[in-house]
């Protein structure tokens, strides 16, 4: 199946689908929001394609306020991201969440290459007419230190905690270290830079609040 063509070849079978994230979703907590039923299966390589951001027929994205993440077919390049195992319960929510019924994102079928040298096929997604543009911060960058939460602080707290000139973390490199994307990896999304949007991002305040529930639970 051709990426871009609107379909993933086979759909969804046996109650559950593999899903190939590449982008926010990397991040455990952001995916949980919308799909809970996520478990990791597995990191994973897909070859010949390439990370880029951009938006959609080159309107800002209303989530995040600048470019957001896609994948685009180049020879020789590689992208890293994370399988996830998931319910066909949430596939609808997913699609949603990837604005598939407004034609931002078509879904599409990738073989991707597993650290253990396994080839999984999987669902993920791919803009349509998209216009390059950078991320904005808080789609690169958590303005609370949300892994401090977990420890017993909140985002204001990890940002005052934050030395001059450092970057907090990245909503994107967050997930990558999460899951231990490779290291060389991990910091080309370093050095992604963004398009300096301040103003707010409510969806960040849902993240933190995903990950203080989380601590309260397994307290």
């Amino acid at each position: 199946m051709e990426p871009g063509s609107g379909g993933t070849g086979t759909e969804p079978r046996g109650g559950c689908f593999l899903y190939y994230a590449y982008g926010s979703n990397l991040l455990r907590e952001r995916l949980l929001l919308s799909s809970p039923s996520a478990v990791l299966c597995a990191v994973a390589r897909l070859q010949d394609f390439k990370l880029e951001f951009g938006h959609h027929q080159g309107r800002t994205s209303s989530v995040w306020h600048g470019g957001a993440a896609t994948i685009v077919q180049s020879p020789g390049d590689e992208v890293w991201g994370i399988v996830w195992k998931m319910n066909t319960s949430n596939l609808s929510s997913l699609d949603k969440q990837e604005g598939v019924e407004d034609g931002i994102y078509v879904p599409i079928e990738v073989n991707v290459h597993t650290q253990a040298g396994e080839v999984l096929t999987c669902r993920s997604y791919q803009m349509k007419d998209c216009v390059c543009g950078s991320p904005s911060p808080q789609y690169k960058k958590c303005w609370g230190f949300v892994f401090h939460s977990l420890c017993g602080g909140g985002a204001a707290a990890a940002w005052s905690q934050t030395p001059a000139g450092a970057k907090p973390p990245q909503v994107i490199c967050m997930g990558a270290k999460q899951n231990g994307l490779p290291a060389d990896y991990q910091k080309k999304l370093e050095a992604i830079e963004t398009n300096n949007y301040a103003g707010p991002v409510p969806i960040m305040e849902e993240i933190e609040a995903a990950v203080k529930a989380k601590k309260i639970n397994s307290a």
